[in-house]
């Protein structure tokens, strides 16, 4: 049962993390350039998420990096 709901875990994060980066890259293309440039960075952003999907530890401990500089930008 436990390896189940793993399994489970990792693929919808796999997704939800793909498509995130893949939305956030055609969405960035789109607002600044038009059609090429949105099928041309959602690419990259999905290029760019797969490590992140692979790994949701990478994910947690890049945010947290970039957290901990923004507060301390802040101070």
């Amino acid at each position: 049962m436990l390896r189940i709901l793993t399994i489970t875990f990792r693929w919808r994060w796999a997704v939800s993390i793909v498509a995130a980066g893949t939305g956030f890259g055609a969405a960035f293309g789109w607002e600044k350039h038009g059609l090429v440039a949105a099928i041309a960075l959602g690419f990259v952003g999905l290029a760019a998420s797969a490590p992140f999907a692979y790994s949701p530890a990478a994910f947690f401990e890049l945010l947290g990096q970039f957290l901990g500089e923004l507060l301390m930008n802040l101070i």
